[in-house]
């Protein structure tokens, strides 16, 4: 574990069991969305292949814009 996760850990022992749950919940369910976008993304490689093609070619024809 790292430090500042250890010092984030040690804050939040500070807070009344209420709050912490409530952390602790959105904590797990950014854990849980990250699982589901590695999934979504390990499933399809190909369409992430021919995504990054598409907007290369447009980029190339100077068809995009800087944001």
């Amino acid at each position: 574990m790292t430090e500042l996760l250890e010092f984030a850990i040690s804050q939040l022992k500070t807070l009344p069991t209420t709050e912490q749950d409530a952390i602790a919940a959105m904590i797990l369910a950014k854990l849980e969305d990250e699982r589901r976008w590695d999934e979504a993304f390990a499933r399809s490689p190909d369409m992430l292949a021919k995504l990054a093609a598409e907007a290369m070619a447009e980029y190339r024809a100077v068809k995009t814009q800087q944001l």
